[in-house]
Order: structure tokens, then sequence, then C-alpha cells
């Protein structure tokens, strides 16, 4: 059997790479931010999303025989510069990688006219999981709301009736990406009997939360939950320390899980949790694979301290989501020069399941998943991740979001936003 699979397989790369010969590269700019105030959070993730595509190109020249082109357009994580980066890449670009909820809010309607798909792994507006109303759009493998459901189902022990009489703080981002949890958290705590108090950490407030943490002692939440990113997240793990915040009940979303905000603060951030869609393996194949093909070779800026990092590996992970998009788009349509439209149907066909995963040489990075016309995220589910005092290790089994409460505010806030936006297109095919 496995050898009749091998011939398969064989024979689709055969058919593809036969159908691509004049397909010189196929382009995928992304979107960047190294520089500014969340160039620390942005370096690592980028520096991961480039070397695995460098992988491909030198390991296996391309995906089905055509050198992927990896590009950055530099937006220091401006809406604004965002907008630009998307308008003078669109031309030839098979995906869009916006990486700022700010940026993909822009742009989000410009993609059904441009007929371009958006690859948002972990980010984004929530209800882009619905796949009639943005068919454009992809949040694999988890979204904002599946990660604020598993944070409080984790707080509540398995049982939300355990909420009951707390109070939860939400430290965020004034930014859309900050508010984008805001409303499943309003419905949960008005269901489950929580005070939900939401903290906001502005722009220019980032390294200097001394307001916001003078409300917290006086507050006393129960828990605090961060969604933080670039510097406000050293601000406030600094700023945690330094009052004595518990930090087994301080929890933070998977951008406020970066090893290098924690480094400095050693053991007395001990405990602090992050939850998260991916989970640091550095024996996974893929890594021996990055040494020896990109970073032995000189074409990589990591450093060998960085490598365990978990926004280092969620980079090569969120551009192995978009390679396996190639791929199975070039399957789909039995070309290998595919392009914006016929990646969407490879992004809307992801199937990660533990073999491919495997084969993939992402084994203990991720867990299975797959997307359809319906559901465009796929809901992996999360590990909830501790800092040891050096690294982030694993906290607890997989965690699964509350898709029963989660899917009909889904599909409100998407009804709402299509006629907010009238005329809106929908898919109708699904």
């Amino acid at each position: 059997m496995k050898s009749f699979t091998k011939l398969v397989a064989a024979s689709v790369v055969a058919a593809v790479t036969a159908g691509a010969a004049a397909a010189e590269s196929i382009y995928v700019p992304n979107l960047s931010y190294r520089t500014g105030p969340f160039a620390a959070t942005g370096i690592p993730l980028m520096n991961g999303q480039r070397d695995y595509i460098a992988m491909l190109n030198a390991r296996d020249g391309g995906i089905g025989g055509i050198e992927i082109e990896y590009d950055e357009c530099e937006t220091g994580y401006s809406t604004e510069k965002g907008v630009e980066c998307y308008e003078k890449t669109k031309g030839t670009a098979v995906v869009t990688q916006p990486w700022s909820t700010g940026i993909t809010l822009q742009v989000l309607p410009q993609t059904n006219v441009d007929q371009i798909p958006i690859l948002a792994p972990g980010y984004g507006f929530s209800p882009m999981s619905n796949g009639e109303t943005f068919q454009w759009a992809f949040n694999p493998p988890a979204s904002y709301w599946d990660a604020a459901s598993m944070i409080l189902q984790y707080i509540a022990d398995g049982d939300m009736s355990n909420l009951a009489g707390k109070k939860i703080a939400h430290l965020h981002l004034d930014h859309p990406y900050g508010k984008e949890p805001i409303p499943l958290f309003e419905a949960m705590a008005e269901e489950h009997g929580f005070e939900f108090l939401p903290i906001p950490v502005g722009l220019s407030e980032m390294q200097n939360q001394s307001a916001q943490w003078l409300q917290i002692r006086r507050e006393r939440p129960d828990n605090v939950i961060m969604w933080g990113w670039g510097a406000m997240n050293a601000g406030a793990l600094t700023e945690a320390v330094k009052t004595r915040y518990p930090m087994d009940q301080f929890i933070g979303v998977w951008w406020s899980g970066h090893d290098g905000d924690l480094v400095a603060l050693g053991d007395d951030a001990k405990g602090y949790k992050s939850i998260s869609w991916s989970a640091p393996a550095p024996d996974a194949p893929v890594m021996a694979a990055i040494q020896e093909q990109v970073i032995d070779a000189g074409k990589s800026d990591v450093g060998a301290d960085e490598l365990g990092w978990v926004f280092y590996q969620r980079g090569i992970l969120i551009s192995a989501m978009l390679a396996e998009g190639i791929r199975k788009a070039q399957v789909i349509h039995g070309e290998g020069d595919i392009d914006a439209v016929q990646l969407r149907d490879g992004l809307a066909s992801l199937d990660f399941t533990q073999e491919r995963i495997d084969e993939m040489g992402l084994t203990g990075m991720i867990a299975p998943f797959s997307t359809s016309c319906t559901d465009h995220t796929g809901h992996s589910g999360g590990w909830m991740l501790e800092w040891d005092g050096s690294q982030f290790v694993k906290a607890s089994d997989l965690l699964q979001a509350d898709r029963d409460a989660i899917e009909p505010l889904e599909a409100t806030a998407a009804a709402a936003y299509a006629e907010a936006n009238a005329p809106w297109p929908m898919n109708d095919g699904c």
C-alpha cells in the first residue's frame, strides 16, 4: 500500500511539474514589520517564514517544481503603510499576508474585487472563519475567539460555572487587534456570571503602563488576560513582576508569548502562561532541514539561541500553511503555475492530518486541522504554554474552543459585517 501511495504521489508531482514547465516562480509577498515598536516580535516571525520558504527552494526546488519568490514589504505595523504595501504587491501576488488586524480589516473588502486571498494565521477578524461570507479570507488554524474561549476554559478548569463571581481583566492594546476578542468575552461574562474588566493600553503607553497596573492593583482581578503586542508585552510583564501580581494568574494570547519578552525577567516571570496553537519542538525534522539547507548555508539571520523560540517556529508553521495551500492548489488544478484564484481553492482544502504533519517534518509543532469552503479556520485547538524561567514548555493537554458557543456569534457578526458593507458578495457555491 505504501508503494502504491508513493507512486500516486509521484505521478501527481510529475503532472504538476509538466504542466508548469513555463512557470518561473510564484510570488508570495509578506507585509512585514522589522522596524518600529513591534519589531521585537516581528523579526523572529518573519525570519521563520523566510527560512522555511528558503529551505523548500533549496531542498525541493520550490513547490511542484516551481521556485517560491518570498518578498517583504515593510509596514512597521502601520495600517496606512500596510495598505500601500498591499496595493504595491497585489499585481503579481497569489496571496496577501497583512500581519495586522487593522491592515486585514482595511484590505478585506478590496480582496473581493482583486480576487486575492488573505492568509492571516491566528489573527485578523475572527468571523473570517465563515467562508460563505468571507470567501477570500483565511485565518487557520485557530481564531482570536477560539483563543479567548480556550483561556476561559483553562481558568475554569473545564467547568465554566466555576467562573461565576470572578473578576477577569482584559489588558489589551488599544488597537483593532486588542479589541478583537471583546465581543466573545462580553457574551461569555453575561452567560457565565463573571465580571469582565477591559483595560486598554494606548500605543504611547506600551512601555509605561503604571496607570493600568495601578487599576489592576485596585481592582484585584482573579485573572489578567493579556492581548498585547510588541513593546506592550515586555512592559506589562515588567509591571506584573514589579507589582508582584501572581504570575500563575496572568495569561496571554499567542502573540503575548514571546521568549524574547521574558528572557530578561528569567525566574521572576515563572508561571506566566500563553495559549498557543503552536508548540516549540526544536527536534522536529523540519528544524534539521532548515539548519542544513538555510542556516549552515549562511542564508538566515536567526541567532542560534532563537531557533527554539516560539515565534521563530510559528513563522515556520505560517509559511508551511501557505506552502501546503500552494501544493493543494497545484494538485486540484493540475498545474504548477497557479494564480491567486486557484490558491483560494488550495487554502480552502488544507488537510493537516497527523500523517501529513509528520510528512512535512512538523511533528509536535501543530495539532491536526482542516479547512473547507465553509470553514476557513479549521479550529485546531491549542496548548497552554508556561514560562519555566528560561523557556516556554507545554502546561496542558490540547485544549479546544467551545465552538457551539462561538459559531452563533460568528454568524451574527459575519451577517452584520456583510450588511454594513453591502453589496457584499457571498460564496453561494459552498
